[in-house]
């Protein structure tokens, strides 16, 4: 396939071979697993996925990709192991394929400038994975998997519903094109809903972003809340909300005065 990346759609092909495949093996898929693939591209992700045995659904925004893929994969497509979907994963209906929360894998080496939106539309309870391998920016990835001290909204949103790693990082060269950075695979495991109803989630993260908008406010300040109300949750009255574990602002969310933040 010699299509040239496409800048607008931030495409950058993974050429290495030992990456593709440890970014596979990251997915710890199998025979009876579901892989929703974001951004086949060229298909070498595609072809290790599809060799762990699990059935792919691959969504493929860039319509010069897809008779090439279809030519590519011609005997997997008719044998039903894989399914390719020519639109966009940010508006796709995942039930139209069975891809129902908590039942799939999301793999994907997903254009830098969509990380946050691919994030915000599959860390929630209404599309939630049941793990995830990302293929990001190396900074994204060293700050989903920060602690206390150096949380972040991005690591707050995602550590509520998953335990995050980084399994390997992989340098810009073995990109065509080249990006202007290193990435990383980050590898999300462990993966749940922590939320008992749609409103429950709505105001927890609403709770978040209040406590993350102004970041040299006290954590008190931002929400408005009283010092007895942090006591009550065993929060330091001069917490910032970087200081916070998701324990905590669950804690927070769980607060008879939660909804006045």
């Amino acid at each position: 396939m010699t299509i040239k990346a496409k800048k607008s759609l931030g495409q950058n092909f993974l050429t290495s071979e030992k990456a593709i495949a440890d970014i596979a093996a990251a997915t710890c898929a199998g025979i009876g697993d579901t892989i929703l693939e974001i951004g086949p591209g060229m298909g070498a992700l595609t072809r290790a996925l599809l060799d762990t045995g699990a059935h792919v659904v691959a969504v493929e925004k860039d319509d010069r990709l897809i008779p090439e893929l279809q030519t590519l994969f011609v005997d997997d497509i008719a044998s039903g192991r894989l399914t390719l979907v020519h639109g966009d994963a940010l508006t796709l209906d995942l039930a139209t394929y069975n891809l129902n929360p908590g039942t799939y894998i999301l793999a994907a080496n997903i254009p830098y400038y969509i990380t946050g939106l691919i994030i915000r539309r599959f860390f929630s309870r209404a599309h939630l994975p049941k793990h995830v391998v990302l293929l990001v920016q190396k900074e994204v990835a060293r700050r989903a998997v920060a602690g206390k001290g150096d949380a972040s909204i991005l690591s707050i949103a995602i550590q509520t519903y998953g335990t995050p790693h980084i399994a390997r990082t992989i340098p810009r060269g073995m990109f065509t094109p080249s990006p202007t950075v290193d990435s990383a695979v980050l590898v999300v495991e462990h993966m749940s809903d922590p939320f008992t109803s749609n409103e429950n989630e709505r105001v927890y993260f609403e709770t978040v972003r209040k406590g993350f908008a102004h970041k040299r406010k006290l954590l008190a300040s931002n929400l408005g809340c009283g010092q007895d109300t942090l006591q009550a949750c065993t929060i330091e009255k001069t917490a910032r909300a970087e200081n916070l574990s998701v324990a905590d602002w669950h804690a927070l969310c769980a607060h008879p005065s939660a909804h006045s933040f």
